[in-house]
């Protein structure tokens, strides 16, 4: 595997139509990611945190063994095993934060996996972290700063520091799957890593939590949505995508992630952020496309499989 940040040519002579389609379906993918916030939070009322993700990989992971059926074997492969703890672990703490921040601040937290990659890779690959780098990553920290820090006591609350978590979890799955997807077919690798964040959620609720549901339809509906669009579908839609675009499109694509959780929060519950919070989100964002854009400027690439935004 070439350190991160190596350039990823498409196939010679690609069709423009199908990359704008490719595009189109990702743009797809963070309307579903962006929307399910508001409703995961409204969900988690009614269902306690782990069970509900035991719950939707488990869904997830009944889809894609449909869908793959006869394409992917069910081999637990190191590329499954890591990538599917990164997931688990990424949606178990955006999951639990989401009981103590709002939906639009999860989102943007979120976001911070994208500037969180190149430095990660820098640690795995032992390399020297570029200017522009660094300098989206401070920004986007310093966002998330204004956006976190409560008071003169500067202190950070509990589900803004979870969702950070999250983000770093999220960035190490994408790392791992930068890795492990030139190794195995990516029928499998998804299939993998769903299976192994079911298995992981089903053999830790009953004892890491005092497992509560009530079958109201706004918990059936965010396990349908979360589990068969936001998980299975959303997997197999990126996978087919990438085929035909570029990994540093689909990043700056899903850049576009906490903007809609922004505008359904917005919608349905009329949140707004303070003038302070708006400011940091802007950052947050700004720091994502110092990222991205340079790697457009510079051809390139930053490799992304699953998640990030998985929501």
């Amino acid at each position: 595997m070439t350190p991160e940040g190596e350039g990823i040519a498409l196939p010679a002579g690609q069709p423009g139509t199908r990359t704008w389609r490719a595009d189109a379906a990702l743009a797809g993918n963070t309307i579903i990611w962006g929307s399910t916030f508001v409703l995961v939070q409204a969900a988690l009322k009614h269902i306690t945190p782990i069970l509900f993700l035991a719950i939707r990989f488990s869904i997830a992971t009944l889809a894609l063994a449909l869908i793959f059926r006869g394409r992917a074997r069910f081999t637990l492969t190191r590329g499954g095993l890591i990538a599917g703890a990164c997931l688990f672990a990424g949606y178990l703490f955006q999951t639990v934060g989401l009981q103590f921040t709002t939906a639009s601040k999860s989102a943007f937290l979120t976001g911070l996996a994208i500037p969180l990659v190149p430095l990660l890779s820098s640690l795995v690959y032992f390399t020297r972290p570029r200017f522009f780098e660094l300098a989206g990553a401070f920004c986007a920290t310093a966002g998330m700063g204004l956006m976190t820090l409560q008071g003169d006591t500067l202190s950070i609350g509990r589900g803004d520091l979870l969702t950070f978590f999250c983000a770093v979890a999220f960035a190490a799955h994408i790392i791992t799957i930068g890795h492990y997807s030139r190794r195995i077919s990516f029928e499998s690798l998804s299939l993998g890593q769903v299976a192994v964040a079911a298995a992981l959620g089903l053999g830790t609720f009953w004892w890491v939590e005092t497992p509560v549901v009530h079958l109201k339809p706004v918990v059936v509906g965010a396990l349908a949505l979360t589990g068969l669009l936001a998980t299975a579908l959303a997997f197999t839609v990126q996978a087919w995508a990438q085929q035909h675009t570029t990994p540093t499109r689909t990043a700056l694509i899903y850049s576009l992630e906490p903007v809609v959780a922004w505008l359904t929060s917005f919608w349905l519950l009329g949140e707004i952020l303070s003038r302070r919070a708006v400011v940091g989100a802007t950052l947050i964002l700004c720091g994502i496309l110092i990222v991205e854009l340079k790697r457009v400027h510079s051809t390139e690439h930053l490799s992304i499989g699953g998640a990030s935004s998985a929501l």
